[in-house]
């Protein structure tokens, strides 16, 4: 039963995925100007810090567990913190400099989000695969 749970969990997440990559494909593609694209770059980008500063600070190579008060995996939050509020600001900023449309900006937005939350949970709900073998 546990393998359907999962199956279901990936057909899930990749349908959330496919649905915020075609709202920022499409604020660029409707509106004529591929800078909402930067969005989907921060998006991305934004659980990187965090993974590589847990994965430093590991107490030994077989454990998942780590110190939750080391420097290096608050600097990684603190940069993924950072990735995630560019990801939401920057469409805001473009839009508000007229850079881009308004349209493009909260279809950016949504889809930017769609994206980092299904990446964070992906690694949220097959985190704990991985640490039972």
């Amino acid at each position: 039963m546990l393998c359907w749970s999962w199956g279901l969990a990936v057909i899930l997440l990749s349908f959330v995925l496919a649905v915020g990559f075609l709202l920022l494909i499409l604020s660029c593609a409707l509106f004529h100007n591929w800078l909402p694209l930067l969005v989907a770059m921060s998006f991305i980008l934004a659980p990187l810090p965090n993974a590589l500063a847990a994965s430093c600070v590991r107490t030994s190579e077989f454990s998942a567990e780590y110190d939750t008060t080391s420097p290096i995996l608050d600097f990684g939050r603190f940069m993924t913190s950072c990735l995630a509020v560019t990801g939401f600001a920057l469409p805001i900023a473009l839009a508000h400099a007229q850079v881009i449309h308004p349209a493009a900006s909260v279809m950016s937005i949504i889809g930017g989000g769609l994206v980092y939350s299904t990446i964070t949970a992906y690694s949220a709900v097959f985190a704990d695969e991985a640490d039972e073998f």
